[in-house]
């Protein structure tokens, strides 16, 4: 896909609404090239940062207050408290709360959980979530679900959602998500599709999704934003990062 036009800026507009760029990154624990990923968040200039895999062992917070100071972010939310999703957020944003969400344990899975807050953008109201569903197919499909209600529960006109959903397009819970909410690719093409993995880029697995209401400016792998290089996407983790430019009308 081509990237022309680019992708809008951040912005306020005199109606209330605003653009907000969000991205959505799963960083696997910090544990690859920390700089590398510093570097292609303030690339990518978000308002939000939707993590997934954050650090949830030892000095977890002080990791993520790290990368998010190095990428001219503030910790909103998440980390241990939501078993690996988390928030950042840019000083653009004003934060009416934040709220981390345990999901239920199937025995023998990995626990999961969202991260999620309100935030507002002069006259724009926005319930954000990240997650990281499971990879076992019956437990996803359930999370699938859980994460719609979730969002309906922050009972906000408008929200937008992102992660690592661990399905492609055409699964169940991929479609699930995507019959009530925008996939934002879909709708607005921009930059390249797949995000896993860096070094063979085949599948769509991380998606940013939104409600309806919203306008979707662009969306994708951020791959030719000024800034962002190969060589750091591959150095970084090993998924791709999705952004979104989105429209949020004032509420």
């Amino acid at each position: 896909m081509a990237t022309n036009p680019p992708l809008p800026n951040p912005a306020t507009h005199p109606d209330g609404s605003a653009v907000v760029r969000v991205l959505s990154y799963n960083i696997r624990s910090m544990r690859d090239d920390t700089t590398a990923l510093a570097r292609v968040i303030t690339a990518c200039a978000p308002d939000l940062v939707l993590i997934q895999e954050a650090p949830r062992f030892f000095r977890w917070r002080k990791k993520l207050s790290r990368l998010a100071a190095a990428s001219g972010q503030v910790l909103l939310s998440g980390g241990a408290t939501a078993a690996g999703p988390a928030l950042l957020c840019s000083l653009r944003a004003t934060v009416e709360r934040t709220e981390d969400v345990l999901l239920p344990l199937t025995p023998g899975q990995h626990r999961r959980g969202f991260a999620t807050a309100v935030v507002r953008f002069g006259g724009a109201r926005l319930g954000v979530l990240s997650c990281h569903l499971s990879l076992q197919k019956d437990e996803r499909y359930e999370q699938s679900g859980l994460l719609l209600d979730r969002l309906a529960a922050l009972d906000v006109p408008h929200a937008v959602a992102g992660g690592d959903l661990n399905e492609r397009p055409a699964g169940r819970s991929f479609r699930r998500l995507a019959t009530g909410l925008q996939d934002c690719w879909t709708t607005a093409p921009w930059g390249t599709e797949y995000t896993s993995t860096p070094t063979d880029p085949h599948q769509r697995i991380d998606a940013i999704l939104a409600t309806p209401g919203i306008e979707v400016l662009g969306c994708g792998v951020p791959t030719g934003l000024p800034g962002v290089t190969e060589t750091d996407l591959r150095a970084a983790t090993d998924h791709l990062p999705v952004l979104a430019a989105l429209r949020v009308p004032a509420s």
